[in-house]
């Protein structure tokens, strides 16, 4: 009998998250690594497991080209925190309803895509943004959690 692969250590996969966007910032201007520490303890606070944990830390990896879509079939990663990642990463042109409808269909993805959307819909995030930049953000985390089914 042979033994299952080894998959990254959550330490290890933070550890790369954090490389990987090393230098980036959020649209506050704060380092991006904080906000893949939110999501990843939104998900641990809202019960996620250690697949979902390691997901939130790559949530944006592949979106933001801070890691490639090659990267992520490669790295010693379950097959389901890398169908997590995928599903939460957003395509060029893509609808929101199929954004939303990828999510929904992949096990795991939501409760990912709710930790993401409660950090970046916090009102301290949001509160020092420009007024017009803070309304569209707001309108559009509503409407995504919307066609989540996540409430308002």
């Amino acid at each position: 009998m042979t033994d299952a692969p080894r998959t990254l250590a959550l330490t290890e996969v933070e550890h790369l998250a954090r490389a990987a966007h090393e230098g980036q910032t959020d649209k506050a201007g704060r380092p991006y690594a904080e906000h893949l520490r939110a999501v990843a303890e939104g998900v641990r606070a809202r019960g996620g497991d250690a697949e979902q944990i390691a997901a939130a830390w790559l949530h944006d990896a592949v979106e933001d080209d801070a890691l490639s879509a090659d990267w992520l079939a490669k790295a010693a990663l379950s097959r389901r925190t890398k169908d997590i990642v995928l599903a939460v990463t957003k395509r060029a042109g893509e609808p929101p309803e199929a954004y939303a409808g990828r999510i929904l269909a992949t096990p795991g993805a939501l409760l990912v895509k709710e930790s993401d959307l409660a950090h970046n819909a916090d009102p301290e995030r949001l509160a020092v943004l420009d007024e017009q930049t803070r309304k569209r953000l707001t309108e559009k985390y509503a409407r995504m959690r919307a066609l989540l089914g996540l409430g308002v």
